[in-house]
């Protein structure tokens, strides 16, 4: 059932719930007679809090290679989405910085100090160098040069019990 707004001749405006095609109902002050009145307006829907900073474009390309009316839109409503984060934080989401965000983190942006599983370039891809793995970059002719010991940095640690070791 909806609530309807009255006026009555003697000018009070109340509010009652009622069936659609209930007669209007006597003022509850006078006892007179009532007659139904807009009650104003409602928009349906929900409201829009605008994209959140992981759904914003990352990229040129996302931006339709720069667009300027596409990204004068994309900055008003960044802005406006700022301003709503600042008043209600629990819609800021994650807020750690984004270290990747393409290629395989396309769909689930790298954030300072998530795990990077399988490894980033040159750890089980075999793409990079400069890991010292020794797959053979020097040069064939030439014998492998041993590796120095290096110099101790602190002095051996003594005994503690003063038994021989």
């Amino acid at each position: 059932m909806p609530i309807y707004v009255y006026r009555c001749t003697c000018g009070l405006r109340f509010e009652q719930l009622a069936p659609f095609d209930a007669a209007a109902p006597q003022c509850p002050d006078c006892g007179g007679e009532t007659r139904k009145i807009p009650a104003g307006f409602s928009l349906g829907g929900r409201a829009d809090a605008g994209l959140s900073k992981e759904q914003m474009p990352q990229t040129w390309k996302g931006t339709y290679a720069g667009d300027r009316e596409y990204t004068t839109g994309l900055q008003r409503q960044w802005e406006r989405r700022q301003k709503l984060e600042a008043k209600h934080p629990e819609l800021a989401g994650d807020q750690r910085p984004i270290i990747a965000h393409e290629g395989r983190y396309h769909g689930a942006p790298l954030r300072a100090g998530d795990p990077v599983v399988g490894g980033g370039a040159g750890h089980g891809h075999g793409h990079g160098h400069g890991h010292g793995h020794g797959h053979g970059h020097g040069h064939a002719d030439k014998p492998a040069a041993k590796p120095e010991t290096p110099a101790p940095t602190s002095p051996p640690k003594k005994p503690s019990s003063g038994g021989t070791t």
